[in-house]
């Protein structure tokens, strides 16, 4: 291993609550919005979220310590983070092209998804939900999917805004302004959350969302809802793609960084809850059935705005803070990408958002045009989009095997180790790590295992067999290379071997 503080000038958050608030803004997404609050509802409320909240503990929290003091001890992103730590002769610098590729297959769609809720955004306050039927909110929708100039417009609006503050820096830049939005994001959370649950008819929604049904979840399945909340638990705070590891490259020994997961998460499941308050009770009150994914927020959501006294203010409040929340997202991994540019070529920042801002920008296309001009491309199976296929082999494979090369990097011997993850977790004021290197290196990686499989079994399952078997051979296949890297001998090992 090499001392990476004697090599590197790193600039770091000028202050804790930046960080924290970086990171949160990371960690909190569109997915806090369009899919929590249903999967409470669907699987039985106050039950499924004290599940959720124990997943985030023995799992959630876990990786994320991971990742920053992954960052923290080489003082590097992802890009160069396992080479740095990693003994010599040893394989695992590999696994970093698979948090590499998440970030920027990431950034290929979720730049356009950002848009959507920009040009959303600018026509809730401009009212044109007002008054609308639900045909014409409807096929609103289908035009702006239907209209390449529309989602160009505004991808390209997000990219420049995006890339434009991490060209500034990362305290002048990234760390205010993601401040600024993430507060900003809170108040307009809680304003939101007051006025769905005081209007009238709110309180079946609230029941709804929050009392256990445990007859619900029996007739769900134990199992589904546990899987259910373990998933949701591992994919809210967008552990795996390196995402945190680089917030944890740019911060002090000050504090450990156990607590510092801790307040990421709480700030996570905060804003999760709060979605739910927002969106639950205002469409049980206006008797709507609260959906998930992008028909909730571009068809349900509109429609209930558009019958709301005060629509226009309450809409265009609702997709700011939805905007907000994507590019805060935005803004982290582009400082992620452009931090791969610099580690892997020297180049300055500046000249690495220019050559990364122009890379996003044309890698988003595809997506972009997968709605209209490239619609009859369907590669995974009849109905299904380019951002499927590309939300696909992000959420279902290269977040949770990024994970599971971050749990076992810090864990065995032949990678990390424990005593040298333990010692710059634990190094600073504030929550120490618990002792659990067997429920790290052993448990955890298998429940990953568990839920990337499933990933496949349950997107595959009941298509044609050769889509099926194509498929979960890739999946077989990732996750041997993930184990190919992690057994690699050093070479103090094997001399010691060889004698």
């Amino acid at each position: 291993m090499n001392d990476p503080e004697t090599k590197v000038e790193r600039e770091n958050f000028g202050s804790r609550l930046g960080f924290i608030l970086v990171s949160a803004g990371c960690a909190i997404g569109i997915g806090n919005v369009w899919k929590f609050p249903y999967l409470c509802g669907q699987y039985g409320g106050a039950a499924f979220i004290l599940i959720y909240l124990a997943f985030l503990a023995i799992l959630g929290i876990p990786m994320m310590v991971a990742e920053f003091t992954l960052g923290r001890g080489s003082r590097r992103s992802v890009a160069k983070a396992f080479d740095v730590l990693e003994p010599e002769g040893t394989r695992w610098h590999h696994a970093k092209w698979i948090s590499v590729a998440g970030c920027v297959i990431l950034m290929m769609y979720y730049t356009m998804v950002a848009g959507w809720m920009a040009y959303y955004c600018f026509r809730g306050f401009r009212g044109d939900f007002v008054g609308e039927s639900p045909q014409s909110v409807t096929a609103s929708f289908d035009t702006m999917m239907g209209s390449p100039s529309i989602l160009i417009g505004w991808t390209i609006a997000i990219c420049v805004i995006g890339f434009a503050i991490v060209y500034i820096g990362l305290q002048k830049g990234v760390e205010n302004v993601s401040k600024a939005m993430m507060i900003a994001l809170l108040v307009i959370m809680v304003i939101l959350a007051i006025h769905s649950i005081f209007l009238e008819g709110a309180g079946k929604g609230i029941r709804f969302y929050l009392v256990p049904d445990f007859a619900n979840m029996k007739e769900q399945g134990i199992f589904n809802v546990i899987f259910a909340a373990m998933s949701q638990a591992f994919f809210t705070l967008s552990v795996g793609n390196g995402a945190m590891l680089i917030f944890g490259s740019h911060i002090k020994k000050e504090r450990s960084l156990t607590g510092e997961a801790v307040m990421v998460t709480a700030l996570d499941t905060f804003v999760a809850l709060m979605a739910g308050f927002i969106v639950i009770p205002a469409c049980f009150a206006f008797g709507l059935q609260p959906d998930a994914g992008p028909s909730l927020i571009f068809i349900t959501i509109p429609n209930l705005f558009s019958k709301m006294p005060g629509g226009q203010l309450w809409g265009g409040l609702f997709f700011l803070f939805l905007t907000f929340a994507a590019l805060s997202t935005v803004i982290a991994v582009f400082e992620n990408i452009i931090s791969f540019d610099m580690d892997l070529t020297g180049s300055s920042r500046h000249k690495a958002t220019l050559r990364c801002a122009a890379a996003i920008i044309v890698l988003s296309m595809p997506a972009v045009l997968g709605f209209n001009v490239l619609h009859g491309i369907q590669p995974m199976g009849e109905g299904t989009s380019i951002m499927d296929m590309e939300d696909f082999l992000v959420s279902n494979n290269l977040l949770p095997l990024g994970a599971l090369s971050f749990a076992l990097f810090c864990t065995r011997k032949n990678g990390w180790g424990w005593e040298n993850f333990i010692k710059e977790a634990d190094e600073g004021k504030g929550i120490k790590f618990p002792d659990i290197r067997f429920y790290v290196a052993y448990i955890i990686p298998a429940i990953i295992i568990v839920i990337y499989i499933k990933g496949y079994y349950d997107m595959f399952h009941g298509k044609s067999a050769g889509l099926f078997v194509g498929w979960m051979i890739f999946a077989i296949v990732m996750v041997a290379f993930v184990i190919w890297c992690a057994t690699g001998k050093a070479k103090e090992m094997l001399k010691k071997e060889n004698k």
